[in-house]
């Protein structure tokens, strides 16, 4: 039997240890890690490898060879240019002319690979995928088997809102050469993007099988660490260097201890390092060869490569340091840093937490390198949320981390670019613009300054300048403390997925060039932005509101609204009566105080005998209407209110997000229009609004135009927003919150599913359930340690029971 190892990876995520080594070779308790996977291969009887090269191929032909010093036949095959997991593999389609497994180069496991190639014989599969279980699946492709292991469905690289299982996708297959059929040969083609929906979709016998044992992705610096304490703990079946020389020290030949040196296992120690006086070595190090610590060194939980140097009472912790690195006396380096190749790290330099630094860089004497902790505060290991970046202001959001990402979305839309940035009108958030602005400029890129103001105007900004996108800073009105930056495309809609994993991956690298002195521009800037974006949104159909001369009770926040809100009351002749009060000094409320003042505001409403109230939010994202009678349009009612609004303008389609009650679905079927429903997103709804030319739902986006639009339509209808109100069924929907851990969210995700049957569940956004009196969305939030649970109700009865049904059953989930 054969086998191919793919080995082409460039190992980004990784950086800077893979500066200078392909991500095979990045060692593992002092082996290449690709060594593993040539050893189980050869455990399991196969002996005849293929090996596919791309990046830096020469390093890992000259450490294996033919083959012969690791007991096997090794065959090479290098990729010109790029060709995907599937094209690598079809590059050496003359060699795999049997059944072959294929591993990858850079993942750390001890399954049995005999139990899966039986499985694949006695299912007759033309493909079998060795399947695991994980704790957090966001960054595998998921996958759902059936009856005997066939493959239902699986995605892959899913977001929360998508993940439906925790059984992953380990990249190790059983394939026949059948397979190569459905390859194009010389393109770029991926196993799980590309072939296996294929094989799906041309419903052959492509299979899952789960196994027991070990199995680590060793995709980031975190992993890498993991990996060393898995295999010093036991937790994997690997054969260690040297000899255990006692319990959980492990030494290779020529390793000289003091004797007043102290160890404290499980520790391995790489050939001919030596260990003087005083030095400790904490439990999960490992040093690799040549190595020399000076007395009084200390080193704990710390992976140090070959032939380096650690001087008098010099401190590792936590640290990862690369090869022929020089860290000299009383110098420190701390959780989380790294240190690339020959770099140096002179007396008494100090590298705080989270430090990376690249090859052959130099700290000076008695210098602190510091760089803030992007991850800190529990910060999931993603950039993007819900919508674009949020942390705390200033904390996890601060000038040096701007710099860089705005370097690296510059360098995502690439030479010619010019970006469009804007802000609220509070400090920190014009702060951080600037620090962006510098560097989008540091990369070349050019950039329009929109100025001060809100999202949606910065929206309109960057399609009415012509902008490649942009980015608007402003602070949460769901909590004040943190700052939330949105990315938009050149439409104004908010960037995909895809568009926010190049920027991640931008930044992970963090080797993007900066512009020399002549290539740098200057900001221009845009000062009639917000006259521009008022203007555009009064410009259409707006006469009949200028006649009716219509009351309007307004709630909003003047601060960063002022200069919105009394001149489009001036365009369209509203009479504006102000319930305003005073919000926290130099911060925007929170939403959720304004939601506390709507009964007052309510009243104030009809005591003023009032067309209509508006509550908007202060980015003027969010708003809040309500009618003449006092009732409160916002949320669900507020979505349902808008599609009637289309409907009865141009009939079909709307598009609504997942979590819209069925009374819209009933609005569709009185007008015959589709109803076109997105992910939760806000990048899901304005594309796909976009895709159906429903431009009414971009509204959703816009508070401001949303409220013009529906005056507009009320007055030249000559009916009142109450009258709409009455118009749309009556519905019934409840939400809540369920705390569940990151790393349990997959598996809630899987055992709900495994429960129904597949015609009773829809599987756009989380897991929408159908029940026969309504149905319940059990949706994971990218954002934090929560399940939300949405359901809808022939009765608010029934809607509630539906919510506390599927609370009670995560929350039992959680305890199995």
């Amino acid at each position: 039997m054969k086998a191919i190892i793919m080995a082409g990876g460039e190992g980004s995520r990784l950086r800077p240890l893979t500066c200078n080594l392909p991500k095979p070779m990045v060692p593992v308790a002092n082996r290449p890690m690709m060594e593993y996977c040539v050893t189980l291969l050869k455990r399991s009887g196969i002996r005849d490898i293929g090996v596919t090269l791309r990046y830096l191929p020469e390093i890992i032909l000259e450490h294996f060879g033919d083959g012969s010093d690791f007991g096997v036949k090794m065959r090479y095959f290098i990729e010109d240019t790029p060709l995907g997991t599937a094209g690598s593999v079809k590059n050496a389609a003359a060699f795999l002319d049997e059944t072959f497994v294929v591993v990858s180069g850079d993942a750390l496991t001890d399954i049995d690979l005999n139990k899966a190639v039986e499985f694949h014989r006695k299912r007759g599969a033309i493909a079998t995928i060795v399947l695991t279980r994980v704790s957090c699946p966001l960054e595998y492709g998921v996958v759902i088997t059936g009856e005997q292991g066939r493959i239902r469905q699986f995605m892959e690289k899913p977001g929360w809102g998508e993940v439906f299982s925790d059984t992953v996708n380990t990249g190790i297959y059983v394939l026949e050469p059948e397979v190569f059929d459905y390859l194009p040969a010389g393109r770029d083609f991926d196993f799980s993007k590309d072939l296996f929906p294929l094989l799906l979709k041309e419903k052959k016998p492509l299979y899952g099988h789960v196994v027991d044992g070990y199995w680590c992705d060793i995709g980031g610096l975190e992993a890498y660490l993991q990996a060393h304490r898995d295999i010093l703990s036991g937790a994997v079946r690997v054969e260690l260097a040297g000899k255990q020389v006692s319990p959980g020290v492990w030494v290779e030949e020529g390793a000289l201890v003091h004797p007043d040196a102290e160890l404290d296992g499980p520790v391995v120690l790489g050939k001919h390092t030596e260990l003087g006086a005083g030095v400790s070595v904490g439990s999960f190090s490992v040093l690799g060869r040549g190595c020399t610590v000076q007395s009084g060194g200390s080193i704990k939980r710390s992976v140090v490569w070959d032939h380096c140097f650690i001087g008098r009472k010099a401190a590792l912790r936590g640290a990862i340091v690369g090869n022929k690195v020089q860290i000299q006396a009383q110098a420190g380096v701390y959780e989380g840093a790294v240190i690339g190749d020959s770099s140096v790290i002179k007396e008494r330099g100090l590298l705080k937490p989270g430090v990376k630094l690249w090859p052959y860089k130099t700290v000076d004497v008695g210098t602190t390198v510091y760089e803030s902790l992007v991850w800190g505060n529990g910060m999931p290991q993603r950039l993007f949320g819900t919508e674009g970046i949020c942390g705390m202001a200033n904390l996890d959001i601060t000038p040096e981390f701007v710099v860089r990402l705005g370097g690296c979305f510059g360098i995502v839309l690439g030479k010619g670019a010019t970006i469009g940035v804007s802000s609220d009108v509070y400090p920190v958030a014009k702060m951080i613009k600037s620090a962006l602005s510098s560097g989008l400029q540091s990369v070349g890129v050019r950039v329009t300054d929109f100025g001060e103001g809100t999202t949606p105007m910065h929206r309109f900004g960057v399609r009415a300048f012509g902008c490649s996108g942009g980015v608007h800073v402003l602070l949460s009105t769901q909590n004040p403390e943190k700052l939330r930056l949105v990315f938009t495309d050149a439409e104004g809609g908010n960037i995909l997925r895809g568009a926010e994993r190049k920027i991640e991956q931008a930044y992970y690298k963090e080797d993007f060039g900066r512009k020399t002195a002549l290539g740098v521009h200057e900001v221009e800037n845009l000062p009639g932005v917000p006259d521009a974006y008022l203007d555009h949104i009064c410009a259409y159909g707006t006469d009949s509101i200028k006649k009716a001369g219509l009351k309007v009770v307004l709630l909003f926040e003047e601060a960063n609204l002022g200069r919105f809100i009394p001149p489009l009351g001036q365009k369209l002749g509203l009479k504006f009566i102000y319930f305003n009060q005073a919000g926290p000094t130099g911060n925007p409320r929170r939403w959720y105080d304004y939601q506390e003042t709507l009964p007052a505001f309510c009243r104030a409403v009809v005591e003023n005998g009032a067309d209509c109230g508006a509550v908007v939010d202060a980015n003027a994202d969010h708003l809040v209407l309500i009618d003449e009678r006092g009732r409160i349009i916002q949320d669900d009612l507020f979505t349902a209110i808008l599609a009637l609004v289309a409907l009865k303008q141009r009939g079909g389609p709307v598009v609504v997000p997942v979590t819209a009650p069925r009374a819209i679905d009933a609005l569709a079927a009185r007008y015959r229009a589709e109803v076109i429903r997105t992910k939760f997103t806000r990048q899901d709804l304005w594309r796909r609004a976009t895709l159906a030319e429903a431009h009414e739902f971009l509204l959703q986006f816009d508070a401001l135009a949303a409220l013009v639009h529906i005056l507009s339509f009320v007055t030249a209808q000559r009916t009142t927003l109450g009258e709409l109100v009455d118009e749309v069924p009556t519905f019934f929907l409840t939400r809540r919150e369920v705390p569940v851990s990151w790393e349990e969210k997959g598996t809630v995700i899987r055992k709900l599913i495994e429960e129904k049957p597949p015609q009773q569940m829809e599987l756009i956004d989380g897991v929408k359930v159908f029940h026969p009196d309504g149905w319940a969305l059990i949706l994971p939030d990218p954002e934090e340690p929560v399940c939300r649970v949405f359901s809808e109700g022939a009765s608010m009865e029934i809607a509630e029971s539906l919510t506390d049904f599927y609370t009670q059953k995560i929350k039992e989930m959680l305890k199995e």
